[in-house]
């Protein structure tokens, strides 16, 4: 059981699960490919930024131990997992050839209490490369003993809000944001209510996993964000999303669901800027940050055809769970539907927009205390 304040996740937020047509294991291109392009980078921290020596693998033949945060139900996480497990071995003979022995590893996999952790393990077929464990809870708040881990991963997640500000769906309030399901940046009110609650999340994140990291250990987060001065309605994303909540106004218009309904549901995302998350870690004070830059995509060299499939499939594997628990499995289906007709007709708009988010690449070292 976690140890600390525990703010758990609605059972819709966890992806869709099993290994169906419509699951988030056949439909997370998107995301294979952002664990792809930051392959590269891992190996370059872990290579110049990672010492072993101190870490007391010189003298022991101790276990290296790795957490995935936010792993989902596969297959990405193994990939991540083991490029880390490379590089690991790697510069463990850089650093010592032959004269010290690393014992292996063991990948604690988390996500939320109702993610399919039968999918995942299922798919991690039995082998010798490493000891494994499925860790449940949200990653808000402690899910390991002190200093367990050497290198902690953390890929697509942390714009994933714990929760939507309360303020946002508050009628009374200035940050009330009818007529939209997301941050759009356009009204100041509703952009600081998501920002204050992407800063107490962040900040918690970091809290739990120092006190879980030995100092000297690496945290590679990978997260989607904006460049800096750019509003989320001027992102392609943005755009996206706005498709998205405009299927569900025509379905208000024409009576399938009621306007309170609507106005009821906000997308718990917060797409942030290096700048803004760069201040959080430091405000923080328990990472150094060695390294933060964007990761480039090969999912926008694609067609067409393959960008709307992508982005109707994925969209559909990450949302549908949250759009049912919300609306109901009849009024999700038809939102899906009407998405990829509208995606369709509106694909050159957004497919041009003048901005499009960036993927965050963040490498922090634990601080020794």
């Amino acid at each position: 059981m976690a140890i600390g304040e525990i703010k758990e996740l609605p059972k819709s937020w966890a992806m869709l699960g099993g290994d169906g047509h419509e699951s988030y294991t056949q439909n997370s291109s998107y995301q294979k490919g952002v664990v792809d392009a930051s392959m590269e980078m891992v190996d370059d921290g872990i290579m110049e930024k990672l010492d072993l020596k101190s870490l007391g693998f010189e003298s022991t033949n101790d276990t290296f131990r790795i957490a995935d945060f936010g792993c989902s139900v596969g297959p990405n996480t193994f990939f991540a997992v083991e490029n880390i497990m490379k590089a690991v071995k790697h510069k463990h003979h850089a650093q010592f050839n032959n004269s010290a022995v690393l014992s292996g590893f063991q990948v604690f996999f988390n996500d939320v209490t109702t993610n399919d952790f039968n999918t995942l393990f299922k798919a991690l077929h039995s082998n010798e490369k490493y000891f494994s464990a499925g860790v449940p809870g949200t990653f808000f708040g402690r899910l390991l003993p002190r200093s367990t881990l050497h290198f902690a991963h953390s890929s697509y997640c942390l714009h994933w809000l714990s929760k939507v500000p309360r303020e946002v769906l508050d009628s009374e309030s200035p940050a009330w944001n009818k007529g939209s399901i997301q941050c759009d940046g356009l009204k100041k009110e509703v952009t600081k209510a998501y920002s204050a609650q992407f800063q107490s999340d962040m900040n918690t994140f970091l809290k739990a996993r120092a006190q879980e990291i030995v100092g000297g250990g690496l945290m590679v987060i990978i997260t989607g964000g904006l460049p800096d001065g750019v509003l989320m309605s001027q992102a392609g994303i943005g755009m996206y999303y706005d498709l998205l909540g405009s299927c569900l106004i025509d379905m208000a218009e024409l009576g399938v669901i009621s306007e309170e309904k609507l106005d009821s549901f906000n997308l718990p995302l917060y797409y942030s800027s290096s700048t803004e998350i760069e201040e959080i870690i430091k405000a923080n004070g328990n990472f150094s940050i060695e390294r933060m830059d964007s990761l480039s995509h090969n999912i926008w060299k694609t067609s067409k055809e393959t960008k709307i499939k992508v982005s109707v499939s994925g969209g559909r594997a990450v949302f549908q769970g949250l759009l049912e628990d919300h609306f109901g499995r009849e009024v999700a289906e038809k939102t899906f539907e009407n998405f990829e007709t509208k995606l369709d007709e509106n694909f050159s708009i957004i497919d041009g927009a003048a901005h499009e988010h960036i993927d965050h690449f963040i490498l922090l070292k634990r601080n020794v205390n």
